[in-house]
């Protein structure tokens, strides 16, 4: 195993859910985190729990990852003893809408597109040039079973993950002369704010995704995040689809009383 103590991890999406299972999972092996999300309040509070249960150095950053500009701004001007990242968590990502194509709002195409494609690729364009030239990194995309597998109404988001996926591919390609791992962790169905917000805070129909299963935690995931993360140097874990023991596919999910 490599010692994560003192690394640099930096999160995107680390403000709830998996993001910030992860925040919590690094702290307790003794990383320093720079932590990124859109919501300042909820990264202060993150990061006094953090130092406050691990004595955990933090860096937070409030930040759009879909804003090109902004993602160029706050790596121009990371202090130098947050510039050199040695674990790259790349989390922020959603759904909008369940919605068959030709009744689709092009406004959600848009956000999940420019969040889960594009941001991902802004944050990795500014973080891998140091990676390389140290010749030492590891880059976790956070992608989805729906990267792999289709399911009706999710055409958008599946393209983004798939998407992912290729990227995630490609990239292991673009840096196999180097040291540098890339991985992906793709998972089912996780009890975050995903529904949530993928139904725009409709709580109730948000419930009836988890309805009559055990939906994986985000704790689960931030385990397998740690877990590639901490390889021994010449091993990289290319891919891990995670899912709860009664979801066999993007379509099939055994709910108890259904």
């Amino acid at each position: 195993m490599i010692s994560l103590k003192d690394k640099i991890i930096l999160i995107t999406g680390a403000s709830s859910g998996i993001g910030r299972a992860c925040a919590e999972a690094f702290a307790h092996a003794g990383a320093k985190l720079v932590l990124m999300a859109r919501r300042r309040e909820r990264l202060q509070e993150l990061s006094a729990s953090l130092k406050e249960k691990h004595g955990t150095a933090s860096y937070i950053v409030q930040l759009d990852v879909r804003d090109r500009k902004a993602v160029q701004q706050v790596f121009n001007k990371l202090p130098d003893e947050w510039q050199n990242v040695d674990v790259l968590v790349n989390n922020a990502g959603l759904s909008r809408g369940l919605d068959k194509l030709q009744d689709g709002s092009i406004d959600d195409w848009e956000e999940m597109v420019d969040t889960n494609i594009k941001g991902l690729l802004y944050v990795t364009r500014a973080v891998l040039p140091g990676m390389v030239a140290r010749d030492s990194g590891t880059v976790v995309n956070l992608g989805s079973i729906a990267g792999h597998e289709v399911y009706p109404k999710g055409n958008v988001y599946a393209a983004t993950k798939h998407a992912v996926d290729a990227i995630t591919r490609g990239l292991r390609l673009d840096l196999v002369e180097t040291s540098v791992r890339v991985c992906t962790i793709d998972p089912g169905l996780v009890e975050t704010e995903f529904s949530e917000v993928r139904f725009r805070g409709d709580k109730e129909r948000a419930k009836k995704t988890y309805l009559g299963l055990k939906p994986l935690q985000p704790e689960d995931i931030a385990d397998a995040v740690l877990y590639c993360a901490t390889r021994p140097p010449h091993v990289q874990i290319s891919g891990m689809i995670m899912l709860p023991v009664h979801q066999g596919s993007t379509m099939l999910v055994h709910r108890k009383n259904s």
